[in-house]
């Protein structure tokens, strides 16, 4: 005769596990928020200095122009 197949039945989670990954995830989160942060200054200084740099490397190809003249 055929059986039926037999379920394995594991246990729950218990609570302090679960505290435990809420307790890492909200580190994980402050972390994500503090790295958005820097990543935001750091991406305005990144603009600022292609901006200044473009400025340098227009005024280089004016002057070169003006030298060939």
């Amino acid at each position: 005769m055929s059986s039926s197949r037999r379920r394995i039945i594991r246990p729950t989670a218990p609570a302090a596990v679960d505290s435990e990954r809420q307790k890492q995830l909200q580190r994980l989160r402050g972390r994500l928020e503090h790295e958005r942060t820097a990543l935001g200054r750091w991406q305005i200084r990144l603009k600022r200095a292609f901006n200044t740099v473009a400025k340098h490397q227009k005024a280089i190809a004016r002057l070169e122009r003006q030298l060939a003249r």
